[in-house]
């Protein structure tokens, strides 16, 4: 499985669309994610034997998405992936609150 469907899977019982880099819902909330890293995070006899895929999560909205962001981290944990780092930005030229959520999942080769 890809870790783009790992992701999809992952926020799956989230009731916002979920999409890949850019949203196709016109309407707010919505979730976008993308990889912003790829990289080896385990060599052995000049391997790779783990990749480390950093992945961040956007939650997009004009109201509060405190529960959306509980939902997002709780469903991220239970499919094995890693917090990294999280955090709030506010988008003043379309007045939307922006959400940053980092992970990172290592799979082995």
């Amino acid at each position: 499985m890809s870790i783009n469907n790992e992701i999809i899977t992952a926020l799956n019982g989230i009731k916002v669309p979920v999409s890949f880099q850019t949203s196709k819902s016109e309407k707010y909330p919505y979730i976008t994610f993308f990889t912003y890293l790829d990289r080896p995070t385990l060599h052995s006899d000049d391997r790779e034997i783990i990749t480390g895929y950093f992945i961040q999560i956007d939650i997009w909205s004009k109201t509060d998405y405190t529960e959306i962001a509980k939902e997002v981290h709780q469903s991220m944990l239970a499919a094995n992936f890693i917090k990294q780092r999280y955090f709030d930005l506010y988008e003043k030229d379309t007045k939307v609150y922006h959400k940053v959520m980092r992970f990172l999942k290592e799979v082995e080769k």
